[in-house]
């Protein structure tokens, strides 16, 4: 008798956790959402996410707070998921930094299997530029003189292990030419180094768009599959002849048991706020375009980039030793 009561006792208690957790998830949400970005505020992740955030709280119904954790090479939101609760509160940008980790560093947490991936929403177009005042005026002048000056050029990125930097990386391997990496924290640090004259060279996405309009920078390539419509006269690596077609897609992730029904509303809003004409105006600033993959296909995504990377950083060498 008494252990049929412990047992029923045991059952009500689990039913009753069960409906607790159910009702927390539908009535979600109930306070502010804070989304982890990758890169610092000022940069054109940040502008751009913040935008979306706006749009995504008001049809919310909540404030969704953008919060900056740059370095690590762009990994630490989706560090921070790992001690997170699952109740959608905490989101991170999931940039491709994320799929490189086990390879580069020592891990207790798989970047596929322990993120919840709600959605993509763009990606980065990248290219190298120079300050106006340079004498290198053009990818030639760029690749003469690092033959010529082994390990001398110094270029800047976002970050040791970003896509910038491996790809130049690359991009340097196939060519012959030895490079010296200076790594930066985001874009808007970046463009202060290039401007101010500390850096021969810099490797970004495309927020260095403005320095361009200004005058302060010259766009020696660019790495999309076809030129950019706001830099018509900056051959592709393709075009120079060189077989690469790098872009950077990013969405957002949740703890790995966030509840499904959490996740798909946090899904439609976001899919709603990418779909508004503010934030199509505040990536075109940058030549991004709308990236989206639904859960599903972001997941995909998720497990066919991490297989590819880890060739990548195979191929550069970078790989941590067994």
């Amino acid at each position: 008798m008494r252990r049929r009561q412990l047992i029923q006792i045991a059952a009500a208690s689990l039913a009753a956790t069960g409906l607790g957790v159910h009702a927390q998830s539908s009535n979600f949400p109930n306070k502010p959402i804070r989304l982890v970005i990758a890169f610092p505020a000022g940069g054109p992740t940040d502008i751009t996410m913040r935008q979306l955030a706006d749009n995504a709280g008001k049809i919310l119904g909540q404030t969704v707070v953008v919060e900056n954790r740059p370095g690590a090479g762009g990994t630490l939101p989706a560090q921070l998921l790992q001690t997170s609760p699952a109740d959608g509160y905490t989101l991170a940008q999931i940039p491709l930094g994320v799929f490189r980790l086990p390879y580069t560093t020592k891990m207790t947490w798989d970047p596929v299997k322990d993120i919840n991936y709600v959605i993509n929403v763009t990606g980065y177009a990248f290219g190298i530029i120079v300050p106006a005042d340079s004498p290198i005026k053009n990818w030639n002048d760029f690749v003469a003189y690092a033959k010529a000056n082994p390990g001398k050029l110094t270029y800047g990125s976002t970050g040791t292990l970003t896509s910038p930097h491996l790809t130049t990386e690359l991009i340097a391997q196939r060519l012959g030419i030895q490079l010296n990496h200076i790594p930066y924290k985001g874009s808007a640090e970046l463009s202060q180094a290039i401007v101010g004259g500390h850096i021969m060279a810099a490797a970004d996405s495309t927020g260095f768009a403005p320095l361009v309009q200004s005058g302060k920078v010259r766009v020696l390539n660019t790495w999309g599959a076809k030129r950019l419509e706001k830099f018509p006269d900056a051959p592709t690596l393709k075009e120079l002849g060189i077989d690469i077609v790098q872009n950077s897609p990013f969405g957002i992730g949740a703890p790995r048991d966030t509840p499904p029904d959490v996740a798909k509303k946090l899904h439609d809003a976001f899919k709603k706020a990418m779909e508004d004409p503010s934030y199509v105006q505040a990536l075109a600033r940058y030549d991004m375009l709308p990236d989206y993959m639904d859960s599903a296909q972001y997941r995909r995504f998720a497990q066919e980039t991490f297989n590819r990377e880890k060739a990548l950083v195979e191929k550069l060498g970078l790989a941590k030793p067994n």
